[in-house]
């Protein structure tokens, strides 16, 4: 009796097993090896972002000279694997801070039951090595910020699956700082080392090319993602009205008071399952429908709505613009694309403009006016809640203003917040301000007086 199988091969390409031979299948369609040892008139000279010279190559495992970072292993994270493991990308490192939770299972599929509670990097990592052995998965748990600048700098490419936005940024820095200038201050194309961002939200998604001093960066567009919602702690803790509010007061005021030895661990089932239960009682209390598992996941852990097909689809121009940027064989994506899936499937492209005094791309001096009684601590706030949206500014002058590290310092400093922009600086004077948003990075900013 003959049995016959479908298979997928090292090279993306379908194959049918026969009695145990393996013979070739749709021959007519090729492989992603046939682009690449093929010229085109579409190759990545010819686009409205040319950074590369298409050279066809009769090489089939030319895609094993490159090394791919990918940032994330949840739901962007495990199609990105996958597509790259079909797109025959072997040198593949993934990092992920996360351990698996239940409720990633109905989307990340990498996952299963009994792999709950463990690392989602090692796990995704030891999936894709098994299922495709042609792939070498190196896992890393723990936090992108713990990692050193040479790490990143032994990659050709970086793909980020992250929904968080505050580790975007911090990524978006520290590559863009890997950029070495010139005299005239021109990148070296040798240190650049692109960036493909996805990220996604319901039926929504969008997939940029961030090519670091060249396009515009993350946070030239940080005004598309607006500020993380908070509530006021009088209203969670007095008059609550949401069910948001419940769950707020469950981790932010009872966790502390219950465990005050130890911090909310938003990775672990229990202490989630706790939050849950609180929040759930409170909500009794003041008659709020809504309080559910998956809500009090979102709230406590900012959690952005994930569909599948809309991951897949993400992730799959990701991937798509990873091999173009590695091997030039198509147009570059120029910069930006936007899927919106709620009304159907539609898509589009546009142009993502630099911004001429961002704070990571830009040597620009910002030029900011205020009284001169605005206090040092005012000015500080005003960049935390700006559109800088700082996090824990230092800042310095002729003088050292104040800084939040090493901890002498910060109380050597300290009196100076209470004191008047006017009795620090003088008018004009530029400041040089610092944050852990921006590794590597200071911003210019010159203060004048209002008269």
């Amino acid at each position: 009796r003959t049995s016959e199988a479908m298979v997928m091969v090292s090279d993306g390409s379908e194959h049918c097993t026969k009695n145990g031979t393996t013979i070739a299948s749709y021959q007519s369609r090729g492989s992603l090896a046939t682009i690449l040892s093929r010229s085109s008139p579409f190759s990545n000279e010819t686009g409205a972002l040319p950074i590369g010279e298409h050279c066809p190559s009769a090489e089939t495992d030319i895609l094993s000279h490159f090394k791919v970072l990918v940032v994330g292993a949840g739901g962007l994270g495990c199609e990105i694997l996958k597509n790259l493991a079909m797109s025959n990308i072997p040198n593949v490192d993934v990092i992920d801070l996360d351990q698996i939770d239940v409720t990633n299972l109905n989307r990340q599929f990498l996952f299963r039951q009994n792999d709950v509670g463990s690392s989602k990097a090692e796990v995704a990592a030891k999936f894709i090595n098994e299922r495709c052995p042609w792939m070498k998965v190196t896992p890393h748990h723990g936090k992108i910020q713990d990692k050193d600048t040479n790490f990143y700098k032994s990659f050709n490419c970086i793909i980020s699956g992250l929904d968080n936005i505050e580790a975007r940024r911090w990524l978006n820095s520290t590559v863009c700082n890997l950029v070495d200038l010139d005299e005239d201050g021109d990148p070296d194309p040798e240190t650049i080392i692109p960036i493909v961002d996805g990220g996604t939200e319901g039926f929504s998604g969008q997939a940029r090319v961030i090519l670091p001093r060249i396009t515009s960066c993350f946070e030239c567009n940080l005004d598309l993602f607006p500020p993380q919602k908070s509530f006021p702690l009088c209203t969670v803790a007095e008059t609550p009205r949401l069910p948001e509010h419940c769950i707020a007061y469950a981790f932010t005021i009872q966790f502390p008071t219950e465990f005050p030895d130890r911090k909310l661990d938003t990775d672990s089932p229990v202490d989630m399952k706790w939050v849950y239960l609180k929040a759930l009682d409170r909500s009794k209390k003041y008659d709020i429908p809504g309080v559910t598992y998956m809500l009090t996941m979102g709230v406590v852990k900012n959690i952005i709505p994930a569909v599948a097909s809309t991951n897949a689809i993400v992730s799959a121009a990701c991937v798509n613009e990873s091999v173009k940027l590695l091997t030039f064989c198509s147009q570059t994506l120029n910069t930006y694309m936007m899927y919106t899936g709620s009304s159907g499937v539609n898509s589009h492209t546009w142009v993502s403009e630099k911004k001429d005094d961002c704070p990571v791309c830009s040597a620009a001096v910002r030029k900011m006016q205020v009284s001169p009684n605005m206090t040092l601590n005012e000015l500080l706030q005003s960049l935390r809640d700006g559109d800088l949206r700082l996090k824990s500014p230092s800042v310095t002058g002729t003088d050292v203003l104040y800084m939040q590290k090493p901890p002498s310092l910060e109380k050597a400093t300290k009196p100076n917040l209470n004191k008047a922009l006017k009795d620090l600086i003088q008018n004009g004077e530029q400041l040089t301000i610092t944050d852990p948003m921006f590794p590597g990075t200071s911003l210019g900013l010159s203060i004048f007086f209002e008269i």
